[in-house]
């Protein structure tokens, strides 16, 4: 099994607090998210776990970081690459389906959730 997609995919973004970076990510209108606004939207994150996820994410090549030496300190922001915009969709996708199988969440139920923007 250790060359199944499912798998392999499910190795990249199946960690804790992945899925939420992703949303955080895309939600809203400015696209690009500090780590300190990441860490406190994403309330009970450890910096040290969110920096990980972060690194992880964009050697994944799902997030990329952006470095802004004009500021002292300098300032990282982080965005979604095209293949971590394109796997909002799965994640749309999955939305999809707890909604149809699993939840009644009247909320979640309209197209646009004030909770995760999809």
């Amino acid at each position: 099994m250790k060359n199944c997609i499912v798998y392999k995919t499910m190795n990249i973004v199946g960690k804790r607090w992945t899925i939420h970076i992703l949303l955080e990510l895309y939600k809203g209108e400015k696209k690009e998210k500090g780590f300190n606004e990441l860490k406190r939207k994403l309330s009970g994150v450890t910096p040290r776990i969110l920096s990980a996820r972060m690194v992880e994410l964009e050697s994944e090549g799902l997030v990329v970081k952006r470095v802004d030496n004009s500021t002292v300190p300098a300032r990282s922001e982080y965005f979604l690459t095209e293949s971590g915009e394109d796997f909002i969709e799965v994640i749309q996708g999955i939305k999809k389906w707890g909604s149809k199988w699993k939840f009644n969440n009247s909320e979640c139920d309209r197209s646009v959730c004030k909770y995760c923007d999809l």
